[in-house]
């Protein structure tokens, strides 16, 4: 059975995403998740659906509210304000004062930082260097080979 993935993409059911050329990564919608989640534990994909949506808009609703979200293991989710800063505007060079800023940021989790230690590196055939997928994950650059 086919279903469309993305803009002109097909993708055969239960088969891997479609891998984004740019980086190399596979990209898994919100759909697919439903679709797989409620697959695995037998349930109708409309209750996964809405447990997940929920799920969703908790976590957005508590960061809104400026609370830290944790999960064991997964992760941590935390708001943060950026404070505000001077810019340079790079096609005229002038000054530029970007003002401070809501963001989120994320943690990885004793668990997901193993699993994702367990991928093995791979080589970006563009710039011939050494992707570490857990790296790069956890902040840091690509690595030269």
């Amino acid at each position: 059975m086919d279903v469309r993935t993305a803009p002109g993409k097909r993708v055969e059911k239960h088969q891997s995403p479609p891998v984004d050329v740019d980086n190399g990564m596979a990209t898994v919608t919100k759909k697919e998740l439903i679709d797989r989640i409620a697959e695995q534990e037998g349930c109708k994909r409309a209750l996964a659906k809405r447990v997940i949506q929920s799920f969703l808009d908790s976590i957005v609703e508590e960061l809104g509210n400026g609370n830290r979200l944790e999960f064991r293991d997964f992760g941590v989710f935390e708001s943060k304000v950026r404070a505000p800063r001077q810019a340079q505007n790079p096609k005229t060079m002038d000054p530029v004062q970007v003002p401070s800023k809501r963001t989120v940021k994320f943690k990885v989790g004793r668990v997901m930082k193993m699993r994702l230690d367990e991928i093995p590196a791979t080589v970006d055939e563009a710039t011939g260097l050494t992707i570490e997928p857990a790296a790069t994950l956890a902040g840091r650059r690509k690595v030269a080979k």
